[in-house]
């Protein structure tokens, strides 16, 4: 029976939150516990120029964990500086990826340092756009205490260096034959029509959702099949 794991990007001072709230309204109708990415320093023009401030987004954060859900480091300022699509190229384009060690650097520990400050201890880390390279991973590995990571294509979860990586491969809600599914949400986009579609699947699939908290994170390694997973999705994309 497959393990399927929610996740809600590009939460942040500037959101949608009347889209949010309806998303947090349904999965805890369901009892869904999600990963959801906080953006430490949101300097992103879509979202920031978009939505007006919310004075009280440090509070928001600290009623989710509350309830169980599972904070993440999404990226630092959420701006795409390269083209490249690292070794997860989803996209051709990125915060990270491409980017020397030392920038990268900055970028981690001045993101951690924010969440920390504002008493947020994230264990999860994804980029935005799913794009990330070594030198993301190198400086995750020396400036945090981050060892999971949320993308990348795969069967199950497995681990690679010092780094467990919890597979994410569909960007909406639907039956997929693998160990370990992550469907990933973006609430400040989504339509009437997909929180229709996404309370239908949750009413008749909940069962077989789970928190990031409740995996086991054992030291199993990338397979064949998995690469080959990888390589197909990468095509088609």
């Amino acid at each position: 029976m497959s393990n399927y794991l929610f996740r809600l990007d590009d939460a942040s001072d500037y959101m949608d939150i009347e889209k949010w709230n309806r998303i947090e309204s349904i999965l805890d109708q369901y009892g869904i516990k999600p990963i959801f990415g906080i953006i430490p320093q949101n300097a992103d023009e879509t979202l920031v120029s978009k939505y007006a401030r919310n004075e009280d987004f440090w509070s928001l954060m600290h009623s989710w964990i509350d309830k169980g859900w599972t904070p993440a480091m999404h990226g630092y300022e959420h701006r795409y500086v390269t083209e490249e699509g690292g070794i997860n190229p989803v996209n051709k384009r990125s915060e990270f990826a491409g980017l020397s060690y030392e920038i990268q650097a900055e970028k981690i520990r001045k993101g951690y340092t924010i969440l920390e400050k504002n008493g947020i201890h994230p264990t999860i880390f994804f980029a935005p756009s799913h794009t990330f390279d070594e030198n993301t991973l190198k400086a995750l590995k020396n400036h945090t205490t981050i060892r999971i990571i949320s993308d990348t294509i795969a069967w199950d979860i497995y681990k690679t260096g010092e780094f467990w990586f919890i597979p994410q491969q569909s960007g909406r809600v639907r039956k997929l034959p693998f160990k370990t599914v992550t469907f990933c949400y973006h609430p400040n986009t989504m339509s009437s029509d997909s929180f229709i579609k996404l309370e239908n699947f949750l009413r008749s699939n909940k069962e077989h959702f789970c928190s990031s908290q409740s995996l086991k994170y054992i030291d199993r390694q990338k397979t064949l099949f998995d690469k080959l997973l990888q390589k197909t999705y990468f095509l088609m994309h």
